[in-house]
């Protein structure tokens, strides 16, 4: 049962939204566990992978589908949010874990009819050991005006997302660019308890390569990168394997 809100308020109605690509094996995992708490009203699943592996995993465990051509993470969550029917949309990495806590902390804080939206501390985990003494400063810059990051899982009021335009239609940096303009719309908080990705990306490739390319790529974009060749850098396509060309001598053979 969903919390009430106080002066006689409807309970509040929260929508989970969450972009996918390449993601059927998080999404297996994120699921079900959005399935168990009662206080997600809607899962929006907005995939633009090919293939079928997404769509099965969404009906098994009664999220709604939205199918999109290309991955474009900013356009993917619009769309996702002009599906959702919640007062409040929350954002969803697949590969983010989030639990009944979270959720109890957004309708706790969106009591507050100031708050129009914000987003979750991040835990520093085992993808970047040498790198838990910053999870304070991460806190305290997160806390005084930093960027929202995606994987932070940001919430927002729906009217206000519809006022501010949605997201920007960026295949990448779109939190950033969400992130700035959501700060200058009104009062948003930081809550605890802290949200953590999925390391498996971050060990496979190294945490401190991930994490200084992570920032590599941002300053690039503040330096007017387009996001779209960014996200051509950060997510290069597999080149298919070249057949290998036959010898002269060989080529002589065949004629």
């Amino acid at each position: 049962m969903r919390t009430p809100l106080p002066g006689g308020q409807p309970p509040l109605r929260i929508s989970v939204i969450i972009p996918t690509w390449r993601d059927a094996e998080n999404l297996a995992l994120l699921l079900p566990k959005l399935a168990a708490i009662s206080a997600v009203t809607e899962t929006i699943v907005v995939n633009a992978s090919r293939g079928s592996e997404t769509e099965p995993i969404a009906q098994r465990w009664g999220a709604t589908l939205v199918k999109f051509s290309r991955p474009n993470r900013g356009a993917q969550m619009n769309a996702g949010a002009d599906a959702a029917k919640g007062d409040v949309l929350l954002f969803q990495h697949a590969d983010t874990h989030v639990e009944e806590a979270h959720l109890k902390a957004i309708a706790q804080a969106m009591r507050q009819p100031e708050i129009i939206g914000g987003a979750f501390y991040r835990k520093f985990d085992g993808r970047h050991p040498g790198l838990m003494w910053l999870e304070p400063v991460a806190r305290f810059l997160s806390r005084h005006g930093g960027t929202l990051f995606g994987d932070q899982s940001v919430f927002v009021r729906r009217t206000i997302f519809q006022e501010m335009g949605g997201f920007a239609a960026y295949p990448l940096m779109e939190d950033v660019e969400f992130s700035r303009r959501l700060r200058r719309e009104g009062r948003v908080v930081l809550l605890d308890p802290p949200v953590h990705s999925s390391g498996r990306h971050h060990l496979k490739k190294g945490a401190w390569r991930m994490t200084v390319r992570n920032a590599l790529f941002i300053v690039l974009y503040k330096f007017g990168v387009s996001p779209v060749r960014l996200h051509r850098w950060y997510y290069p396509t597999p080149e298919l394997p070249r057949r290998p060309r036959p010898s002269a001598r060989r080529a002589r053979a065949e004629l």
